[in-house]
């Protein structure tokens, strides 16, 4: 990392095009027009401002080339396009609008990932817990940390020039390190280009988003990128899950790896977890056992980092439950409830798995959930299954159905329920709210009532409108009203 920042966003458009390196890339087709100053970039019209180099990504649903004039008229003083458009503006043409997005952006803000430690977080599940984990980690150590993921923006890893401009932010500010969730999107789309992770941190890898990766093969293929020496200098691979052996097996950056294997005395209870490594005692205050792989991920990309194991205790002595991850609801009911953001089929294996473990022997495990609409079709069938063979009651309902019928989400579900656990299936209550009121009212004590797929959000959308729901709050107002 360099040890001054320079100067940021005071650049003319042809020495950016010639600090971010897109003629060596092979990106750059042409410059047309005058050498204007640059001040400000973005993929935005709205936040177009006088100085501002506008690029033009052709989105999945929207061609930005369509807002050029847009951009002009609030102020934009030259284009990033990948053809000439009649507009008298300097333009910079290239092969790959979003590729050069990143670099250009990361150039203009004078590359800020260079001067902090960036450690990123990719994986199915458990990135936004272990950046939670980590950065409490790295404040225990000293550093000031910033945090980047699900919970701290409308994406989990934002577009290239939001993204550089908020770590150009972090830096002024004084941040020494930024933990960010990098999802496969991101990665495929770019939104990271231009950036250098010290450390990158792989969690685990199962069936998600393949209505925009289509396949798995694929799917691990963009998370695998993130692990090269495009983006990083070492990776943090968890070598219990199949695909992180895979990674672990092919990556050519420096690596180091952890598991289950690593530590002994493991305890754990729906707000605790704790175990030794090494001789040194690690309580942490989230419950779960893949909490437990979560915490094991933080703990080995602060070790990478130079970070003594004491500091490391100390850090997850003070860290706390992630909301909506394995989030233990308690209004002084006789059971247990859990809030968990578990959207995919291994998530809710997973989180059903925990929870079992925690019960009473006499106890039932119960799990309200669905799946939203609009999202990879294939996980619902095997969603069911899941459900049906590791719950004892299944209420399933709506989650964001979006503009598909929640109804026949909810069928879609219910059909992976195998016949033989076709008793445990409770009914298909569409109504959220009233789903999750109906698990409380026959839930006994020794019990425990998961409730899956939304976690930490705080609203449902349903068809084109957005309405107010959080499940922890929902559920803190109807254990409170039974009291």
């Amino acid at each position: 990392m360099s040890a001054t920042p320079a100067a940021t966003g005071q650049m003319t458009v042809r020495h950016l095009v010639e600090t971010s390196q897109l003629g060596e890339r092979g990106l750059l087709i042409d410059v047309v027009g005058a050498d204007v100053g640059i001040t400000n970039i973005t993929h935005d019209s709205r936040q177009v401002l006088a100085g501002t180099i506008f690029c033009c990504i052709n989105g999945m649903q929207v061609d930005g080339h369509n807002f050029a004039q847009q951009a002009v008229d609030a102020g934009a003083t030259a284009l990033l396009v990948d053809h000439a458009l009649p507009i008298d503006i300097p333009q910079v043409v290239v092969t790959d609008v979003r590729h050069a997005t990143g670099l250009l952006a990361a150039a203009l803000y004078n590359f800020p990932s260079t001067r902090m430690c960036v450690v990123g977080v990719t994986g199915t599940n458990g990135k936004t817990t272990t950046a939670h984990l980590l950065a409490e980690i790295l404040r225990a150590h000293g550093w000031k940390t910033e945090v980047i993921g699900t919970l701290t923006g409308a994406r989990t890893t934002p577009e290239s020039t939001d993204l550089q401009r908020t770590l150009s932010e972090f830096e002024r500010n004084g941040a020494r390190a930024v933990v960010m969730e990098v999802t496969s999107h991101a990665l495929e789309l770019h939104r990271v280009t231009g950036t250098t992770f010290e450390v990158a941190v792989f969690t685990n890898l199962s069936q998600d988003h393949l209505d925009f990766h289509h396949t798995m093969e694929k799917y691990f293929a963009a998370k695998a990128k993130l692990f090269t020496e495009q983006y990083s200098t070492c990776g943090v691979v968890n070598r219990d899950d199949v695909h992180g052996q895979l990674l672990l097996d092919t990556m050519t950056i420096k690596s180091c790896s952890f598991g289950m294997s690593d530590i002994a005395e493991v305890k754990m209870d729906a707000r605790h977890i704790e175990y030794v490594l090494e001789g040194v005692h690690v309580r942490a205050q989230l419950g779960g056992q893949f909490n437990v792989m979560n915490s094991l991920a933080a703990v080995s990309a602060a070790r990478a980092l130079g970070v003594s194991l004491i500091e490391i205790a100390e850090g997850l002595g003070h860290a706390t439950a992630v909301p909506g991850r394995f989030e233990s609801i308690d209004a002084g009911q006789s059971f247990d409830v859990i809030v968990d953001y578990a959207h995919t089929p291994d998530a809710l294996e997973r989180v059903l798995d925990s929870s079992r473990s925690l019960m009473s022997e006499n106890g039932k495990l119960m799990v309200v959930f669905g799946c939203g609409g609009d999202r990879d079709a294939d996980k619902r069938l095997p969603m069911g299954e899941i459900a049906g063979a590791k719950a004892d009651v299944v209420i399933i309902t709506s989650d964001n159905p979006r503009s598909e019928s929640g109804a026949e989400i909810a069928l879609q579900i219910n059909a992976g329920v195998r016949p033989t656990d076709s008793h445990k299936v409770l009914c298909i209550e569409l109504d959220r709210r009233a789903a999750i009121g109906k698990a409380f009212s026959i839930a006994q004590p020794g019990d425990v009532v998961v409730i899956a797929g939304k976690g930490h959000e705080s609203t449902q959308t349903i068809g084109t409108e957005i309405f107010p729901f959080s499940d922890a709050q929902v559920a803190r107002e109807l254990l409170g009203a039974q009291s």
